[in-house]
């Protein structure tokens, strides 16, 4: 297998570990109103991320990196074409971290509340603006050959097309069913079965806009045979999640519908190779792994790199997860005013 071949996997195994670690912690975010009730069920919600929405992230940074290291191209291109969306996620990231770290800092009800709409609106725009980005991928953006370079013509609006924002709705969608279930799997009592209860209302809805999205891709941005297989994979494996939700079946939902997000990455890759930022305008303008690729020592160097230090980061993560393995229920949680600084009552 040729190095670029290899770092085009590398780059997609990074963005299916994101998906579906960051995708719950979105999904998880955006319903925090709607599953919790009362400051007790929100703080045991977001205690469910505490250990966790960090360490998911570092995902995207890995991704972002290796992509400027093996494809600089496609890195430059993505992220000039792409600013203003990359930007609108990049700022809802830092006020998701800063939102998630200062709630809890201050014992007043209206404090929190911001800060929860914080936490719902900064999980909202990337869990919307992923999809719209790499359907806009996989369709094609307007490149052009200009002085030898290829460079983006096109405009943000360009991307708001209706594929894109089709691909938009199902990552939302799709994020949140996996946020739910994630929280039905994490917690106990109320929480848990207002979960389970959204994770079947919006994992239909979610079904229905994926079956969609992945019909057009398949028939009007591809023609690999292979895709039609890892898109009936995907199906399958949604339905399979919804219907261990309906029984109870935490566990099995959430490696199911893990499985789905996996292979939904694995289909839209599958379809774009080799290319890895097509051209809508000019075949010969498309960007692919080899004129987009870094020489190959670069290559090298990294893959060996990614060999020692990998599975030092998997194990590390999963050690994490199975620390932080237990349900959590509201009652475990202290009233708000409990272990938390107030400001209003320390001496002028």
């Amino acid at each position: 297998m040729e190095l670029t071949t290899f770092w085009f996997i590398i780059i997609a195994v990074l963005w299916i570990g994101y998906f579906v670690l960051e995708g719950f912690d979105f999904g998880v975010g955006v319903l925090l109103k709607t599953v919790a009730k009362t400051q007790a069920e929100r703080r045991a919600v977001l205690t469910t991320l505490g250990p966790l929405w960090d360490g998911n992230e570092v995902w995207l940074l890995v991704a972002g990196g290796a992509t400027f290291a093996a494809f600089p191209e496609w890195y430059a291109t993505l992220f000039s074409g792409f600013y203003l969306p990359l930007f609108l996620i990049l700022m809802a990231l830092i006020v998701r971290g800063v939102a998630m770290e200062y709630r809890s800092k201050y014992g007043d009800a209206k404090w929190r509340a911001r800060w929860d709409n914080a936490i719902m609106i900064s999980s909202f725009v990337p869990a919307l603006l992923w999809g719209v980005a790499f359907a806009n991928i996989v369709r094609g953006v307007p490149l052009e050959v200009q002085n030898n370079v290829i460079e983006y013509t096109g405009g943000f609006f360009n991307l708001l097309n209706p594929y894109g924002l089709l691909g938009g709705l199902v990552t939302l969608s799709v994020f949140m069913t996996h946020g739910a279930i994630f929280l039905a799997l994490k917690t106990e009592g109320a929480i848990r079965e207002r979960a389970r209860t959204i994770a079947t209302k919006v994992g239909l809805f979610a079904a229905v806009v994926t079956v969609a999205f992945l019909a057009i891709t398949v028939t009007a941005y591809n023609d690999k045979l292979e895709v039609y297989g890892l898109a009936a994979i995907v199906a399958v494996a949604w339905l399979a999640a919804l219907g261990s939700n309906l029984r109870g079946r935490e566990g099995y939902a959430f490696l199911y519908s893990s499985i789905a997000l996996a292979f939904a990455v694995i289909t839209l890759f599958t379809a774009l190779y080799p290319n890895v930022m097509p051209s809508s305008l000019l075949e010969s303008a498309s960007l692919t792994i080899n004129n987009a690729s870094s020489t190959p020592y670069t290559l090298k160097v990294m893959t060996y790199v990614a060999v020692v230090l990998t599975p030092i980061v998997l194990l590390y993560q999963g050690w994490t997860y199975w620390v932080f393995r237990k349900r959590i229920s509201a009652a475990q949680i202290p009233t708000p005013e409990e272990g938390v600084l107030d400001f209003s009552k320390l001496p002028k």
